[in-house]
Formats: structure tokens, sequence, C-alpha cells
């Protein structure tokens, strides 16, 4: 018997790429410049750990396009972060821009390490490290970085401080996702699950559903999915389970309740990472599931937020047939294969393209608020995010419709020709 072919991220969005080049004939150079990254950086990253000892970490910064704009993209740190992953986000982060026609590319970076672990000095040692490996290659007019998994505000202002300090100015526009009393924007906490909401809203309206009548099930519970429970729930939706991990245990645990979860009350029993505390959900009265339960709940609406390849061919069957909409708040959390099977089922499928791009909106407003020196209040910044967003759906859904295409499709397509037909106004093929 042989091996699974073991996954790897970049393989699917260089799949889902080429599928759509073939459909809109791109030309053979056109799509060799678009299904790599244009250049990728591979650094060490040396630390004086708090301890004495000195560490050396693995640091990446992919950057996979930049026609119409600075390339824009997170930092995560990650314990198993690969290169691959982060051409995949980076590839992923280029067409989001796109579709949502905002003037940035596409780009994301790592460091391998596990902030569980570490110590506050350790973690700002190596956003120090990693800046200098990096520091010439990234900065307003080139390549933004912003907060990704188990990176905070915190994170940004240790790399802004170094990246400053490294070119003698002020330059609060060369990272995103800072705190607001840094030079960072209003809503930018909620924008990612807001956003999420905001097209959840339309869907739902095509669909004839009013958010009243719906129920949900949410994998992860990191600030993404905390904010989209919010607003969910705020408009009138119900959300009977949620998962998380649990570093301890090695393992996430779901965490459902019939009549609804209480949001405060699970915030309060959760630490800064998002994990719930089994014990004391047991005793609010709780029940405790094995992590991927959260799939497998009847609900109307299944909100995946937490990582890449989690609904896969192997455990799309588990899927229950009450629900009508999977909205993506991870980026590539759904396979190709469980794609296909869940289209086949008539389930709406809502691509991270389009549902998880409030967050790296929020971050262009925050750029262009930092490079003008300028303030927008809250209301102001989540009815321009509600505006864009909004029209970016309408537009991939015209499309889906009038050319029979699934909402990925549609996304997809827009995302790459806007950057195709940048890159050939440029004279790049």
């Amino acid at each position: 018997m042989s091996e699974p072919i073991p996954f790897n991220p970049f393989h699917q969005a260089q799949q889902q790429f080429d599928r759509i080049a073939g459909m809109m004939g791109l030309d053979p150079a056109l799509r060799a410049l678009l299904r790599e990254p244009m250049r990728e950086y591979h650094v060490a990253v040396p630390v004086r750990a708090s301890d004495g000892a000195a560490r050396v970490f693995r640091g990446y910064r992919v950057q996979h396009n930049d026609a119409r704009g600075p390339a824009k993209g997170g930092v995560r740190f990650h314990p198993l972060e690969t290169v691959d992953t982060l051409r995949a986000l980076a590839m992923w982060m280029t067409w989001k821009t796109a579709v949502v026609d905002i003037p940035l590319g596409g780009a994301m970076g790592g460091v391998v390490c596990d902030p569980h672990l570490l110590k506050a000095r350790d973690l700002e040692a190596i956003c120090r490290s990693y800046v200098r490996q990096i520091s010439r290659d990234i900065g307003p007019l080139l390549d933004v970085p912003e907060p990704e998994i188990m990176t905070t505000s915190q994170h940004m202002t240790w790399m802004l401080d170094e990246y400053e300090s490294l070119h003698g100015g002020r330059f609060p526009g060369s990272m995103t996702g800072k705190p607001v009393v840094a030079g960072g924007s209003l809503g930018r906490l909620q924008a990612p699950g807001y956003g999420l909401v905001y097209t959840l809203r339309e869907v739902l309206k095509e669909l004839g559903l009013s958010p009243d009548q719906t129920m949900a099930s949410v994998q992860g519970f990191g600030a993404v999915a905390q904010h989209a429970i919010e607003l969910y729930l705020q408009i009138g939706g119900r959300v009977t389970c949620v998962s998380s991990w649990d570093q301890g245990a090695g393992a996430s645990f779901a965490f459902k309740r019939a009549e609804g979860i209480d949001l405060a009350e699970l915030r309060s029993i959760a630490d800064r990472f998002g994990s719930i505390d089994r014990e004391r959900a047991a005793t609010l009265g709780y029940e405790v599931l094995s992590g991927d339960s959260w799939l497998e709940q009847e609900v109307d609406i299944l909100i995946p937020a937490a990582l890449e390849n989690q609904v896969r061919a192997d455990n799309v069957d588990r899927v229950s047939p009450q629900v009508r909409i999977v909205i993506e708040g991870a980026n590539g959390p759904t396979a190709p294969e469980a794609d296909e099977a869940l289209s086949g089922r008539g389930v709406t499928l809502v691509p991270d393209l389009l549902a998880n791009a409030g967050g790296v909106l929020c971050s262009y407003f925050e750029a262009v608020q930092s490079n003008t020196n300028s303030y927008w209040p809250l209301g102001e910044v989540l009815a321009k995010l509600d505006m864009v967003l909004t029209a970016a759906y309408i537009a991939a859904s015209d499309l889906a419709r009038s050319r029979t295409l699934s909402l990925r499709d549609a996304a997809l397509m827009i995302g790459v020709n806007r950057v195709a037909e940048v890159c050939r106004l440029r004279g790049w093929s």
C-alpha cells in the first residue's frame, strides 16, 4: 500500500491558479510568471535568549507579486511553519488584494518558533532579528508586513521600532496591525471577523434566509472567529459549537451547547491564544467533544476559521445535510476535492478571497492613515470595510451566475485577471 501524499498548500494554490488560467486562456509566459513567487528570502534569525543561550531560528519572507502595488501579507510565528505554506498564502494574498481592488500585491512571512514556549524578551529578540535580516526588502513602498497566526500588535511594534532604527526615521506605514496608540487603525481587531459576517449577510440575502433563522458551528476561537461570532450573534444568529486548540493536550476540542454559546463566557475562560479551558467549560454546561466535531454539527453554516486544509476528501462526508453555507474564515481551509463534493450537494461555499479579506483591507486602511498622518474614527473604518467587501462579493456573485461558476472560481478569475492585466501593461509578459 502506497503512502498518502503529504498535503502541500502551495500545490493546492497552484492547482487553483492553473485551472483558472486555463479557463481564461492566459498565455504561457504569464502563467509561468504568476504561478511562482517573484522573490523569496530564507534567513537565519539569530538571538540571544533570556537565559543567555544563543539560538538560531529559521525565517522566511515570500513576495508573490507586486505588479499592482507594494506587497502585503502577514508574519506568522509557528513551530511547524513551512516555506510552501507561505508561498501559498502569498499567492492567495495577491488574488485577495486584487479581488477587493486595492493597490497592493501579495506576500507572507514567518519564523519557525513556538510563542507558547518563549518569554516576551525572547519574542522581542526574534522580531528585531527577523527585521534586521529583511529590512532592505520591506517598507511602505516595497512590502508591508502585518500580524498573522500567533503574532500580535506588540510584535509589530517591535518590528516597526527595529525597522525605523535601521532606516533612521519614522515610517509608520512600514508595518500594519500596530496598536492604535502607536499609529494603528481603529477596527483592526474586528475587521477580519466582521468582514466575514458582512459577506455572510449578502449570501443569506441571496438565499432568502434571515440571520435569526440560522445556526452556525465555528472552527477556531482566535481573533477572526471571536469577532465573527460577535457580529453574527448581533444580527440574530446562533452559534451552537466552537472548537479551539489546547496547547497542553496537543489537540483541539469542540465546545457545544445546543441553546447557543455565550461568547463573553467563553472569552472569560480562554487564554490569549484562544484556547478554551476544558474543565471550566464543562462546569458551565458545555459538552466537550473531539476537536473535529465542529464539522458534523446540524447547523446551517460552517465557519472554518483556524488553519488550512481542514475540510478534506476524508472528512467532507461528515458535514451534515442541513449545512447550506461554508464560509472560509481561514486561508485555504477547504481542499479541492471537498470543495467539489460540497458544490455537488448544493452547498454555497464562500471562499477565503471574499470571506476573510477584511483583515488585509483594514491593514490597507491603516497604511493609508499612517502614510498620510491622518486618523479615521471607527464608524468610518467599518463603513468603508462594509462598502468594499459588499461590492467585491456582489461582483463575484454576479460573475458566478453569468458564467455558471462557483464563487471560488469567480473570485479567482476576477483577481487573476486584474493582476494579469497590470503585468501585461508593465511589459512583464
